[in-house]
């Protein structure tokens, strides 16, 4: 990952220069959009509240224009980087903008790009609506606690509002390992030691193999992507150190299911318990838009650890999670399917969102004159 740094500059008359592209990131970020498509034979392309919806008067982007918008904001090893390998991943940083996940990538119309706004306001607990069960998990000691959803679900969004209440409460020093990296939290009363993969490590697991070492009392992983970050983050939580990572599962028992089932056959049964002993909470969410269409609101799962939830783990028998969530309510556990119903009841999204969303779509079939299209 490498990062690019804009500021206002001046061309060889003195006169104002700036990329192109800065301009459609001021537009995104004065419009609330999460996303910016720059496509060949399309305006550019903004993702707001959860729709795609073009720039207003803007024309379709020829080949050419793609690629003189694009080149712009890289430097010459960036370029050669494109070129060699077809696509390509950096951060931007816009100075009173923001920051920005990007990716360019050559695909059938030519050359593109994808770029992600990554909020420099993190949002509180509160801000963002989260149920109290999710602020008690700021007071975890230790174990794995694992934020799932979809890409764009706001996982990250939701963490870094965790990870802000704990600098805010307590003394603690707390390591994150990111791809880009995208929330930077100031030193409140927590010490940060924040890695960016590729200019501070050359992967995840390579981080998370010395992060032991770093005297930590928190590591965030980023994305838990592959086998052997997901045993080291294992590793981690069960030396004592709270450890919180991010999946794209949309519920808590696929969750368990992927970190097993990331293992060979031979080594499950020792995962399971390994996972049985560390796993503290999942919280699996989703983005809906919301019933007057101005936003978007999170639905939220949520499994909290107990010795019932270690001997479900243990034993393998998975299938019984969603009834261990459904009999703790009073832990502040709730699966999809109750929080969407909880949501239309609010009268904050509509029944057809939440049908979307469902785990189990029938039991959202009696909200409906005719049942949806699926």
């Amino acid at each position: 990952m490498r990062i690019s740094r804009r500021e206002p500059g001046t061309d060889s008359d003195g006169d104002y220069k700036m990329a192109q592209i800065d301009s459609f990131f001021r537009a995104m970020q004065e419009q609330g959009a999460s996303d910016l498509h720059i496509v060949v034979g399309f305006p550019p392309i903004f993702r707001l509240h959860g729709e795609m919806v073009p720039m207003a008067n803007h024309p379709d982007l020829t080949a050419e224009a793609t690629e003189e918008i694009l080149f712009e904001i890289l430097g010459p090893t960036q370029h050669a980087q494109v070129i060699k390998h077809r696509d390509f991943d950096m951060a931007y940083e816009l100075e009173g903008v923001g920051r920005f996940r990007c990716n360019l990538l050559y695909q059938h119309r030519g050359l593109g790009g994808v770029f992600r706004i990554i909020p420099t306001k993190i949002l509180t607990l509160d801000q963002l609506s989260m149920p109290d069960v999710v602020r008690n998990i700021g007071h975890y000691e230790r174990g794995l606690v694992l934020v799932t959803g979809p890409t764009g679900s706001g996982k990250s969004t939701t963490m870094a509002a965790i990870i802000d209440y704990i600098n805010d409460t307590y003394d603690k020093h707390i390591i994150t390992i990111e791809d880009p990296l995208e929330f930077v939290h100031p030193n409140k009363r927590c010490i940060f030691t924040q890695r960016e993969i590729g200019s501070h490590s050359h992967s995840f697991a390579d981080a998370l193999m010395v992060a032991s070492r770093e005297d930590p009392d928190i590591i965030l992983v980023g994305e838990m992507r592959d086998l052997e970050t997901i045993s080291l983050a294992l590793t981690c939580a069960e030396l004592g150190i709270l450890v919180f990572g991010t999946l794209h599962t949309n519920s808590a028992a696929k969750t368990i299911d992927r970190i097993i089932n990331a293992f060979p056959a031979d080594e499950q049964p020792q995962t399971r318990t390994m996972l049985s002993d560390s796993l503290a909470a999942i919280v699996a969410q989703q983005l809906l838009k919301t019933k007057d269409g101005k936003g978007r609101c999170a639905a939220l799962e949520i499994l909290i650890g107990s010795s019932s939830l270690s001997s479900i783990v243990r034993e393998g028998k998975i299938n019984q999670i969603n009834s261990l969530i459904q009999t703790g309510s009073k832990m502040g556990m709730q699966t999809m399917d109750q929080h969407l119903m909880e949501l239309i009841e609010q009268d904050k999204i509509t029944p057809e969102a939440a049908y979307e969303k469902a785990i189990d779509k029938n039991v959202f079939l009696n909200l409906f004159d005719e049942p949806p299209l699926t």
